[in-house]
């Protein structure tokens, strides 16, 4: 996966910007407001569909009518060109992929990156739904049918909270649940069944980053911490193929047991998610967990390690969809050589030459970076860029 060609239109404070990127390492210098992260924004919008911005209108230049974003990439070698507008006046997107008309959420998977920015740090003492939502974005770019799965699951959890409260209100037969039940059992064990199996990947590739990054001397482990296994005891779970302490799984048989297992579990959950008008179980809810060394990051870590899991995290993405896509995705590194001491950046900067990961890297000092020869810089100012 590599990017030809960027074109923005009225994007932030991009009035018009026209690039070329290397096939390797991209460096965007310049000040702060200046537009670096504009260009990183943009494309990583055009890879997962989401953004900072809370509103669309917020993506358009001051005063314009319309944002576009349009960039050439080739997958697998093959040339695309994906083109994204975005309109304040009818405040809607319209995505062309080689020239077709597409649904915009049919974007994912199509232009894969990697994204790593200063809050990327601290995703270890973020709430569980910062993990969750790292964790889906990693899949559903590799997996087009689990992310049309979350999406279907999103929904009909907001139908079975609707109910629950009218149920409460007597507005509604508990008898209506056992529908809802079903289909969220079905949905919710295809979802987990899914993160299983790639956090057992992750957990794999970021030991192995972890291990690199620290000389060897820190093991990084990643489970899933799946909610509302305190209601049943060790041979329970076992029988449904599952040992979630050990992080050991028989996918085969809990493919085949773990919607009966959800299935069960709503029912018995029918009285107490009616009292509260919510579902209380399924992936909405868990949650994923980091030991370095064996001891918990979250509770135990320093900060120098918090910093060199959250780097080998990021990295073992990068391996995780080159090894599920047959390829790396493009990797943008938002102002992070500030935050990494020069240790970690000559690692990750050896790993990213070593790889031949074509890379966006945004920073305010060319110091952090080896001679010149290292990658194509460019300056940026008020939204303008020059090659250096």
């Amino acid at each position: 996966m590599r990017i030809d060609e960027i074109f923005f239109q009225d994007f932030r404070n991009l009035a018009e910007l026209k690039l070329k990127p290397d096939a390797a390492i991209n460096i965007f210098l310049g000040r702060n407001a200046q537009g670096k992260t504009n260009i990183l924004e943009a494309i990583h919008f055009a890879s997962i569909g989401r953004s900072r911005a809370s509103k669309d209108v917020e993506l358009i230049r001051w005063g314009q009518p319309a944002a576009l974003i349009r960039i050439k990439f080739f997958k697998a070698e093959v040339s695309h060109e994906l083109a994204i507008e975005i309109s304040a006046e009818k405040r809607r997107r319209r995505v062309l992929l080689d020239g077709g008309a597409i649904r915009f959420r049919g974007i994912i998977g199509k232009l894969n990156s990697v994204m790593f920015s200063p809050e990327d740090l601290f995703v270890f003492k973020n709430s569980p739904g910062v993990r969750r939502k790292f964790l889906d974005g990693e899949i559903s770019q590799a997996s087009p049918i689990y992310f049309a799965d979350l999406l279907t699951y999103n929904r009909l959890i907001d139908q079975r909270n609707n109910l629950l409260k009218k149920i409460r209100e007597g507005l509604a037969s508990p008898s209506n649940l056992d529908l809802w039940n079903e289909q969220l059992a079905q949905t919710a064990a295809q979802i987990v069944l899914k993160r299983l199996e790639s956090v057992d990947k992750l957990n794999f590739l970021a030991n192995e980053m972890q291990r690199e990054i620290s000389a060897h001397s820190e093991n990084l482990a990643v489970a899933y911490d799946m909610h509302g296994l305190q209601d049943f005891d060790e041979a329970a779970l076992k029988n449904i193929g599952a040992d979630f302490g050990a992080q050991v799984f028989d996918f085969e048989r809990l493919k085949k047991n773990l919607a009966s297992w959800y299935h069960e579990t709503f029912k018995a959950r029918n009285f107490s998610d009616i009292k509260r008008g919510s579902t209380s179980l399924g992936p909405h809810i868990d949650d994923l967990q980091f030991f370095i060394n064996g001891r918990e990051l979250r509770l135990f870590g320093s900060q120098g390690q918090m910093r060199t899991a959250a780097l080998a995290l990021k990295l073992s993405e990068l391996k995780f969809l080159e090894s599920e896509t047959g390829e790396y995705p493009v990797l943008l590194l938002d102002d992070v050589m500030s935050e990494l001491d020069a240790e970690r950046r000559g690692q990750l900067l050896n790993f990213l030459r070593r790889e031949k990961i074509q890379t966006l890297i945004t920073a305010a000092e060319e110091a952090y970076f080896p001679a010149r020869d290292f990658g194509k810089f460019f300056k940026l100012h008020s939204g303008l860029v020059t090659k250096d």
